[in-house]
């Protein structure tokens, strides 16, 4: 695959400026992951219930229903994806897995995957002040906090470098442009100009020269809307950022690890069919307007205005975010159960499922392609023909 960019440096290690985004539940599983490996790029696995990948873990969820229990499948589902990614890799690329801070496991499933031999931690949804200190025993292991505006990346850096340890690359993502939980405060900040990339990338390097950093040549990776081969140029070539990161586009792919029904869903929709919400974690969220988001969005108000703390009202009985609207009651964001609705969208139910996508155009539109033709496509701006 010939390429005019030049590579992404992590751990000494030469790869293609692309990173597969982490998608969950079970989006980004290791088929993916392992697939974008192959080809010498970042595959993310999603740590978030991977036990819905898994029918013996299923099997024992119902058997003791209960949140320590299903953490615990959790890490042993984690582990399995991890290692079976890292046996299909055939020693290329990176195998990262992605963990949110607003998931209440957070801390556990940072140190299952560094035992079970990630190559990276890229962790968002919330600053990740702690987690150096998460992996002091794991140094091997790569660490990609993922901010939105330069004001994160300094509070980000200047705990960091108290504990002796700088990120190895910082993914930038825009919430006007990515899939799932945005890192914004509120939909109508969305398209503030201070998460512009081009203002982000300057504002950073300010930042780097004020922290002393100028020299750490620590790369910056742009996520959100990337999904375009004109776009990576200037990303990279215009604009200094290192790499891109990309989510959407690789989940429609043959490899990815969800239902065909999912990659149907999300490559058929329109422009209009793509919405902002707000979800049960306190953060908007971009997603298909598919039956049951329709049907939520709808009785959206009379559900806010009956909310209240009560645990009993979570579908699953979990724990499953450090915050959540339907079990604690909070009447401003969102009153389902996301881990519900997202494990739906993994097994393919269009009617119930949650389907979190980008709004910008795939790279393929409604085709199904592998991913080799998708990073051919990102590196070249070359779109292989479809066979027959």
């Amino acid at each position: 695959m010939t390429q005019n960019l030049n590579p992404l440096l992590i751990k000494n290690r030469k790869l293609l400026p692309i990173v597969q985004g982490g998608m969950g539940v079970g989006i980004s599983a290791n088929k993916l992951a392992s697939a974008v490996a192959r080809e010498n790029a970042i595959g993310t696995i999603a740590s978030i219930d991977l036990r819905h990948l898994h029918p013996d873990l299923l099997a024992k969820s119902k058997e003791i229903p209960q949140q320590e229990n299903y953490d615990k499948l959790n890490r042993i589902a984690l582990d399995r994806e991890i290692k079976a990614a890292k046996a299909q890799t055939n020693g290329q690329g990176m195998i990262a897995v992605n963990v949110m801070k607003a998931v209440a496991d957070y801390s556990a499933l940072i140190t299952q995957a560094c035992e079970s031999g990630a190559d990276a931690i890229v962790m968002g949804a919330g600053l990740p002040l702690e987690l150096p200190d998460l992996t002091t025993n794991h140094p091997d292991v790569a660490l990609f906090p993922i901010l939105s505006e330069s004001r994160g990346i300094n509070i980000v850096l200047k705990r960091w470098m108290k504990k002796n340890r700088l990120p190895d690359a910082i993914i930038i993502e825009h919430p006007n442009h990515a899939g799932g939980h945005l890192g914004s405060p509120s939909m109508t900040d969305l398209n503030n100009d201070r998460f512009s990339f081009k203002r982000v990338l300057e504002e950073t390097s300010q930042v780097f020269k004020q922290l002393g950093l100028e020299n750490e040549k620590i790369p910056l990776i742009l996520a959100g809307g990337m999904a375009n081969f004109k776009k990576i140029q200037t990303a990279i070539k215009e604009w200094g950022a290192n790499a891109v990161q990309i989510g959407t586009a690789f989940a429609v792919t043959q490899e990815g690890d969800a239902h065909i029904n999912f990659k149907k869903t999300l490559s058929e929709a329109n422009e209009e069919d793509i919405v902002e919400f707000m979800s049960v974690a306190g953060l908007p969220a971009r997603g298909v307007l598919t039956p049951f988001l329709k049907k939520y969005l709808s009785n959206e108000q009379k559900l806010q205005d009956n909310a209240k703390a009560d645990p009993r009202r979570c579908v699953q009985s979990m724990n499953c975010l450090s915050v959540c609207g339907l079990r604690d009651g909070i009447s401003k964001i969102g009153q389902f159960c996301i881990d519900q609705r997202l494990s739906d969208a993994y097994n393919g139910d269009v009617r119930k499922g949650l389907f979190f996508r980008s709004k910008d155009p795939l790279p393929f539109g409604d085709q199904i392609r592998t991913v080799y033709e998708t990073i051919q496509y990102f590196m070249t701006g070359q779109k292989p023909a479809m066979p027959g």
